[in-house]
């Protein structure tokens, strides 16, 4: 059976560069004014295309979002693992150290947006299978490399806790994401004070 060539697409070829500026556009107005209020129409104005170009790269809001998701975890990745990962400091002092440099940031913008994930999951994650499951996997990279520094800490003594480091590395992540909803709701650096106090005086030792 002879097969058929696919029609060849009409029309310019998209730009990968446009794609990436749609996506950082997402991330800053996503981040901001939340996904609900965010068009397509702003999205495509903020980046000076054509609104019909955005279907060039994405076939839906939704599709857009989950793109914004991966986007927005992916171009932190590195950092994270590189800072979680260094051996040249001790695993706990890698995790008080990424905690600390995060609350900086936070009081800097002043206690605004908080983590993009949280903010989706609770928005977006009920209505959404597809941007779900893309939340779901970001925050289970993100426990991972947080396991594996509390199991090194474990291993070398720094922490004595008995409890599985996955267990820890959970309701570490857990504990982070409800501290930046009040941190958001009280416009103040209080919870975060308090998660490092029962994570670095108590949880972790």
């Amino acid at each position: 059976m002879e097969l058929q060539a696919t029609p060849a697409r009409r029309g310019p070829k998209p730009n990968p560069h446009t794609r990436d500026n749609l996506l950082r556009a997402g991330v800053q107005m996503l981040h901001g004014a939340g996904y609900s209020a965010t068009g397509i129409k702003e999205i495509v104005d903020a980046v000076k295309v054509p609104k019909g170009s955005f279907y060039n790269y994405f076939d839906s809001k939704e599709d857009f979002g989950r793109a914004v998701v991966d986007f927005y975890f992916d171009s932190t990745l590195d950092s994270l693992r590189a800072l979680l990962t260094n051996e040249k400091v001790p695993p706990l002092e890698r995790l008080h150290g990424y905690f600390d440099e995060r609350i900086q940031g936070f009081v800097q913008g002043d206690y605004a947006r908080g983590c993009l994930l949280g903010n989706m999951s609770l928005e977006v994650a009920d209505h959404s299978a597809a941007i779900r499951e893309r939340l779901a996997m970001h925050f289970k990279t993100w426990s991972g490399l947080f396991e594996d520094c509390i199991a090194e800490a474990q291993a070398t003594g720094a922490i004595r806790n008995p409890q599985p480091a996955s267990l820890l590395a959970q309701f570490l992540l857990n504990s982070w994401e409800g501290a930046l909803l009040r941190m958001r709701a009280e416009k103040s650096d209080t919870s975060l004070k308090q998660f490092t106090e029962v994570t670095f005086g108590s949880l972790l030792v």
